[in-house]
């Protein structure tokens, strides 16, 4: 059996606002993520298939509230809850927020990086 931790994950980002560790287990990646300013994140997307996010993501948040904008609309998700959202949504993100999220690895990969391309220029 495979786990693995913040403390453990071998894949580290940071930005102002923003800070993730990841790791993959089996093809799916591992996030654990941490949100210190509110932030639309829908102009990192812009260049994927109608300017959102394709992967799709199972998730628990630990502490705060995250939102995911789709076509149908805006859902968001307080402390507490496990949430599943599909291909085709632009997160937003929330100051004093703490998620773990698992996402298959080669759709999040491919999302990527288009996300840090746009993060680069902005």
């Amino acid at each position: 059996m495979a786990g693995i931790t913040r403390a453990t994950a071998p894949q580290h980002e940071a930005m102002e606002g923003f800070q993730g560790d990841y790791g993959e287990i089996e093809g799916y990646a591992i996030g654990f993520e941490r949100y210190d300013a509110d932030f639309d994140a829908a102009p990192l997307f812009v260049g994927l298939p109608d300017d959102r996010c394709q992967s799709p993501h199972w998730g628990y948040v630990v502490k705060g509230k995250v939102g995911f904008r789709t076509a149908s609309g805006e859902e968001t998700h307080d402390a507490g809850t496990a949430y599943y959202v599909g291909p085709g949504h632009t997160p937003v993100l929330y100051a004093g927020t703490e998620v773990v999220e698992f996402s298959p690895a080669d759709a999040l990969a491919q999302t990527m990086e288009v996300v840090s391309r746009n993060a680069s220029a902005g």
